[in-house]
């Protein structure tokens, strides 16, 4: 197969309108920069004709694939199975609607040829409306950076360079897609953060609402645990399980020690109660850590499963 330099990838939703202006610029790029490309489009499962749109583009775009999904499974899934059907030594991904400059990925690629195994985007200049997308997004920049530890200014930016052998293990599922650069920086990758171009919204309307923040904040607490229990659950839960045993033990001795100083009535002591309530809590939390070894090992013997079907590839 030809030897391909800079895979992109690029998932959509109901884009109909965005799709031709945004061939014709990579069309441009692909003219102009001295590189062997393919441009991988993943239909997250569209309805309003977008992929009949893209179909008839690629006529003169031979490097352009679609992967079109049999319903929409999420912008997660349709960069997974973008990472997996791209041949690029680097792979650079980006959104369909526009917003994203494909004139800034000549940069993105420089760095990573520099030696940064990621380089993300940061929309420095956002051309967004402030109060509903703008404030929200840098209070959860604010929030992840200090819950994972790995600092970036826009998690939300999709636009984003990788080397491809720093994707080979990683396991995408749920809205992690942008937690990529903290699961890949918790494996010893490099990450530089560079200012890129936003523009306006031309069509259509953003994907995402209230119920996608939620779904972010449930997959950053998935992200931190992960994060810290890399040496196995047992290591989290045991601990907790053991904190809760000694606390225990030591509600114990002061109720003993109650009952032999001031006489004080064992049985109807709450000090007593809270001590037994401590002792069943710890066991529950080794046996959650046991349980998390036991499926630790099962999930890294079992084969992978994708998380979505795909109904057509056009090469």
């Amino acid at each position: 197969m030809k030897e391909i330099d800079i895979s992109i990838i690029i998932p959509f939703y109901n884009e109909k309108e965005s799709i031709p202006p945004l061939v014709s610029q990579l069309k441009k790029l692909v003219e102009n920069f001295k590189r062997k490309i393919e441009i991988i489009f993943t239909d997250d499962g569209s309805t309003d004709g977008s992929f009949e749109v893209l179909k008839k583009l690629k006529g003169d775009a031979p490097y352009i694939k679609i992967i079109r999904f049999k319903r929409n499974f999420g912008q997660t899934a349709a960069l997974a199975a973008g990472f997996k059907n791209s041949r690029g030594d680097i792979i650079v991904t980006m959104d369909s609607d526009l917003q994203n400059d494909p004139s800034d990925i000549p940069t993105l690629v420089s760095e990573i040829e520099k030696g940064s195994d990621i380089v993300s985007g940061w929309r420095k200049n956002r051309k967004d409306p402030f109060l509903s997308r703008i404030v929200p997004s840098r209070i959860a920049n604010a929030v992840i950076s200090w819950y994972t530890g790995v600092k970036l200014h826009d998690y939300g930016c999709t636009l984003k360079a990788y080397r491809r052998d720093v994707l080979k293990n990683i396991n995408l599922y749920g809205e992690l897609h942008r937690f990529i650069p903290v699961l890949l920086s918790w494996s010893g990758s490099t990450i530089k953060e560079i200012p890129v171009n936003h523009r306006p919204r031309k069509f259509g309307k953003s994907k995402y609402g209230i119920l996608r923040t939620i779904n972010v904040i449930l997959d950053l607490i998935t992200v931190k645990f992960l994060l810290a229990s890399s040496k196995g659950p047992m290591q989290i839960f045991g601990r907790i399980g053991l904190f809760s045993l000694g606390s225990g033990f030591l509600c114990l001795v002061v109720t003993v020690i109650m009952k032999l100083a001031s006489h004080t009535d064992m049985t109807g002591n709450p000090i007593l109660y809270l001590s037994v309530l401590l002792t069943i809590v710890s066991l529950q939390f080794f046996s959650m850590g046991l349980l998390g070894e036991i499926n630790i090992r099962i999930y890294t013997k079992s084969e992978s499963k994708e998380i979505y079907t795909v109904k057509e590839v056009v090469e």
